[in-house]
C-alpha cells in the first residue's frame, strides 16, 4: 500500500506543483535559477566551459509544469530570460525525468532514445550542453545540496516503478 501511495505521489507531483509554481513571479524564479546555475557551474564558468553558449539561447522546458526559460551566456555570466522569439537549441522533459538526470539516476541519452527527453535545434550545440551537464562533478556541490539531490532522485526513481514492477523484481531475486 505504501509503495502504491509513493508511486502515485511521484507521478502526480508535477500536476500538484503546476499551480503553485505558476503563481511565483518570474523574477523570483529567475533569481533562484541564476543563483543555482552560478553555484552549480561555478568551476565550469571560471574555466570558460560555457563559451559555446555565448550569445546563443538554450531553451529549457519542464513540460508537466508548463515552465520554460531561456539561458544564455553574456560576458562570462549566465543569464535567464522568460521569453524569446527564437532559440538555438531546446531541451524538454518532465519534472521527474529532469530530477533523475540531475541526480545521475538516468542517462540523458537513454531518456532521449525513449523520447522522454527532447532535444531540438542545433544538434552540435545540444551535444555540447549535454556533455557539459554530464561532466558536472556532483562532489563539487555543497554536501547538503548533493545529499538532497541524491535523496530526491532516489525517491523519484523508486516512485516511478510501479508496485507490480517491484514485486516482479523481488520474485527474480
Amino acid at each position: 500500500m505504501l509503495k502504491n501511495l509513493h508511486h502515485k505521489l511521484v507521478l502526480q507531483a508535477p500536476q500538484l506543483l503546476r499551480l503553485p509554481v505558476s503563481l511565483i513571479p518570474f523574477a523570483a524564479k529567475k533569481a533562484a535559477m541564476v543563483f543555482i546555475l552560478q553555484r552549480v557551474f561555478k568551476e565550469a564558468l571560471e574555466d570558460g566551459d560555457f563559451e559555446f553558449l555565448e550569445d546563443r539561447l538554450l531553451k529549457v522546458s519542464v513540460d508537466d509544469l508548463q515552465l520554460s526559460c531561456f539561458i544564455t551566456l553574456q560576458q562570462g555570466q549566465l543569464l535567464v530570460q522568460e521569453q524569446s522569439d527564437s532559440f538555438d537549441v531546446s531541451f524538454a522533459a518532465g519534472l521527474n525525468d529532469l530530477i533523475l538526470i540531475a541526480g545521475r539516476k538516468e542517462d540523458p541519452d537513454s531518456l532521449f532514445f525513449q523520447r522522454r527527453l527532447r532535444i531540438e535545434g542545433d544538434t552540435e550545440l545540444g551535444l555540447e550542453v549535454k556533455n557539459l551537464i554530464d561532466s558536472l562533478d556532483l562532489d563539487e556541490l555543497p554536501k547538503i545540496v548533493r545529499l538532497a539531490l541524491n535523496d530526491l532522485a532516489l525517491f523519484v526513481q523508486k516512485g516511478i516503478q510501479t508496485p507490480e514492477m517491484t514485486l516482479e523484481r523481488a520474485a527474480t531475486i
